[in-house]
């Protein structure tokens, strides 16, 4: 019993072992077969590498470990993974910048495609392989800008020779970027590494040809050869970025990489592999290209849209004394000039305690009596405390300067708390056909400024005040402004400048189904005479909030919503000043004429580029460091004169 038991007992061990070996031989085929498969789907997504993989096939298995390292060179697949994943975040952060129409952008798109009429098959080609990457277009970029067209029925049609697909990339610029692409374009050096720039244009042309001439078995000297150029020139631009890196040897190495793709030129090849290899290569260097352009203008928008380190530190000094110093404790008493309507009154509403002691030392510098002067500077509670020590510390000739804190206001205003927040002059960025050029890419950008929520407000601000006049923060004085004073409005609310480039006809579609004049001039803030009687009268404010409210529904941005109510809330109360007294463009435009800048009353750095900024444009800063107080101690410790 024993001995059939152990027999019995026997068998079924080698029953066992027979099972675990077949499933182990059949578990050593399905797992090579998965790899290959997952490799032959990864190589398909990828497109050049499976070309690459085809062609080291066919050229004999002795040099297929030679052309992995090639095809490695020639397309860094983890970089393309991880560019893509890059280019999600970037665009993503991207999408949170910048106002804009959206009714406007697309009618400004079709009407840009059908005057231009430039695409090539090769464009609409790669759109669609864009789109099947799972890639769309986006339909707002960096800046994200408020695209205005004109009046077709006023723009003729004029035939013009078709320009080239890189001449229009550059026109059309500016609408995806915004100021960026002209900071780009005046800061762009010449490319000083031209040997780099030969070596990797000779890299491409051996990568396209290798493949194709790898697959003739007569051409395997050339094939090596080829093969041993390209990994040379791939060890030497992995080690050198520019010409002074560079071996003293790579001439030489130079024309022997040309000797060979010039023998590759005259072997017979299949020439829609070379041309395929030469366009995936385009295709490749053009979404790297796209890439770092939507890194740069990101980082640039960054850049204009927060407060320098040594404005912060001017900031942060300023309000770290005030509180080291006796001046909390001191009661300012209300001097009677802050509510004599006989005076002349400015209002400046700013966060940025450089810009707005600018707008007032330039005022004052150019005065005849500086004793009728009052400034009301109007803060938040963050740059309060900063602001009131620096005024406390400097003086200003004669005038007087009261700075407020617009969220701790006791107004009697029922409804301002929608508008009490501190908020500066809303801009928007405008682009337009011209004129004088009305072809599909030729067009003009604008910058619009008008009032913020808070600006309706003055009449509850200054209860005793008949009239003041509003500037903004990055203005800088040049003539006397008394004047003003004696200008006769004939019953309008709103003496500014207007820009009759763009009128409200442009806008229909995003000011909605009000009654308004098509045919009226857009205004600007910047400089603005107000009449605060006349507006108690009619309760703009009121109406301002009606506005609010309606446009409000067709919009979620709060900029874009005091954009349209401005516009509509001033129809027919808008007294057009003189072009001499103000000139905007300062901050965006690089081709203002020194004689009309030197005539210009006031100057108006409207736009991305302000004066205090790094990427101010330089030509037009030493207008506004000129009313620099460069003599106070914190400037120098924060170096804000650099």
């Amino acid at each position: 019993m024993k001995g059939g038991g152990g027999g019995y007992s026997g068998k079924r061990r080698w029953r066992c072992l027979a099972i675990g070996v077949l499933f182990l031989v059949v578990l050593s085929m399905l797992v090579p077969l998965v790899f290959l498969l997952g490799l032959y789907n990864g190589f398909h997504s990828t497109g050049y590498v499976s070309d690459r993989a085809s062609s080291s096939s066919g050229s004999g298995s002795g040099s297929n470990q030679n052309d992995a390292r090639v095809d490695q060179g020639t397309r860094p697949v983890a970089n393309v993974e991880r560019n893509t994943r890059d280019k999600s975040n970037i665009q993503e952060i991207i999408d949170r910048f910048g106002p804009t129409l959206p009714h406007l952008e697309n009618a400004f798109r079709n009407h840009t495609n059908e005057a231009t009429n430039v695409s090539s098959n090769t464009d609409l080609k790669r759109d669609g392989q864009q789109q099947q990457r799972g890639t769309p277009v986006p339909s707002h970029s960096l800046p994200r800008p408020l695209i205005v067209e004109r009046d077709k029925t006023v723009i003729p049609k004029i035939t013009k020779p078709k320009k080239s697909v890189v001449e229009e990339s550059e026109k059309l610029c500016e609408l995806r970027f915004g100021s960026y692409c002209l900071w780009r374009g005046e800061h762009r050096e010449d490319m000083k590494d031209a040997m780099v720039k030969k070596l990797k244009d000779r890299l491409f042309v051996a990568r396209s040809y290798y493949p194709s001439i790898a697959k003739l078995p007569a051409q395997n000297k050339l094939s090596q050869e080829l093969r041993h150029n390209i990994q040379d020139f791939e060890r030497v631009l992995s080690e050198s970025t520019t010409d002074a890196d560079l071996p003293p040897q790579i001439e030489k190495n130079f024309q022997k990489m040309e000797l060979a793709i010039a023998k590759a030129k005259t072997c017979t090849v299949e020439c829609h592999n070379v041309d395929k290899k030469l366009r995936q290569i385009l295709d490749l260097t053009e979404d790297e290209a796209n890439f770092h352009m939507k890194q740069s203008a990101f980082l640039y928008q960054l850049a204009v849209q927060t407060m320098p380190k040594s404005l912060h530190c001017l900031s942060m000094k300023l309000t770290v004394e005030y509180f080291n110093s006796s001046l909390r404790d001191i009661v300012l008493s209300s001097s009677e000039k802050f509510s004599d309507p006989k005076l002349h009154h400015y209002v400046i509403f700013s966060k940025n305690v450089l810009a707005s002691s600018v707008v007032i030392n330039s005022t004052v510098a150019q005065t005849r009596d500086s004793g009728n002067l009052v400034f009301h500077v109007l803060t938040d509670e963050q740059n309060y405390f900063g602001m009131r020590l620096w005024f406390f510390r400097n003086t200003f000739r004669e005038a007087v300067i009261q700075v407020l804190n617009i969220e701790q206001l006791d107004l009697g205003y029922q409804d301002k708390a929608s508008l009490l927040s501190m908020s500066l002059p809303v801009e928007f960025r405008v682009s337009f056909h011209s004129a004088d050029n009305p072809s599909g890419t030729d067009f003009k950008t604008e910058y619009l400024s008008v009032f913020s929520h808070a600006h309706y407000l003055l009449p509850y601000i200054f209860q005793n005040l008949k009239k003041v006049v509003v500037l903004d923060d990055d203005v800088a004085v040049q003539r006397d402004l008394s004047d003003l004073w004696n200008i006769n409005m004939a019953g309008k609310i709103n003496g500014a400048l207007q820009l009759c480039s763009v009128r409200l006809g442009q806008l229909t579609s995003y000011l909605g189904e009000n009654n308004f004049d098509k045919n009226s001039c857009v205004w600007m803030s910047g400089l603005n005479i107000i009449d605060l009687a006349r507006w108690r009268e009619l309760d703009l404010t009121e109406t301002f909030q009606k506005f609010r409210q309606q446009v409000g529904k067709l919009t979620e941005s709060v900029e874009a919503t005091a954009l349209s109510a401005s516009l509509l809330t001033f129809q027919d109360q808008i007294y057009a000043l003189d072009n001499t007294w103000a000139l905007s463009g300062l901050g965006h435009d690089y081709g203002l004429q020194v004689q009309v800048i030197m005539n210009a009353t006031v100057l108006h750095y409207n736009g991305k580029m302000k004066p205090w900024l790094e990427l101010g444009i330089p030509k037009y800063k030493h207008y506004w460091k000129t009313f620099l107080n460069r003599d106070d101690q914190f400037l120098g410790e924060c170096n804000v004169n650099q």
